[in-house]
């Protein structure tokens, strides 16, 4: 091998690796070192997919039951989701390493998009849930459960790929 092509293998490096700035990614909004926002999101993702299946089982059976069970969820996926975006929110802002990534704030803009949605799924059904299910309950719903879907897609994208809210140096990353 000669020198040339020696030098030009180790020209090329991992950009991520050689930024520190984007280290570190650890959660600081943690109890006992277990990210508070990975703990939260389960529940406004269970209650978004909630209001879903009890939307279909209201245009299914007709049972006003339904309608209200899933204006329940819809409160509940929205008041949590705004607690998990919070926690979310306050960890992209004060650890550098997870607000240095252009992945973080995709994540975040998604999340916030989410809401909004959730916010009108559970206004609309205040008062009058049955009402409300078909067809415009039902659309929300389904549009919510596939922003979910994205959403969580990118969550778990930072997690995973860039190991954002874990305990690591960032030595153990995947490669490729």
């Amino acid at each position: 091998m000669s020198t040339t092509e020696r030098d030009d293998e180790t020209r090329f490096t991992d950009p991520v690796e050689e930024n520190r700035a984007l280290f570190p990614t650890e959660s600081r909004v943690a109890i006992a070192g277990h990210p508070l926002h990975a703990m939260l999101v389960a529940f406004p993702i269970a209650l978004t997919m909630s209001v879903l299946g009890a939307d279909l089982l209201f245009w299914w059976t007709g049972d006003g039951f339904w309608a209200r069970a899933a204006g329940w969820a819809a409160f509940g996926a929205f008041l949590m989701g705004v607690i998990a975006g919070v926690t979310g929110t306050v960890e992209l802002l004060i650890v550098p390493g997870i607000r240095n990534r252009s992945a973080s704030w995709t994540h975040f803009v998604l999340a916030v998009m989410l809401l909004s949605i959730l916010g009108a799924n559970w206004v609309l059904r205040i008062g009058a849930p049955e009402a409300a299910v078909l067809p415009t309950g039902l659309l929300l719903s389904v549009l919510a459960a596939g922003m979910t879907a994205i959403t969580g897609w990118h969550g778990g994208k930072l997690v995973f790929d860039y190991q954002i809210g874990t305990s690591t140096d960032g030595s153990s990353r995947p490669r490729g």
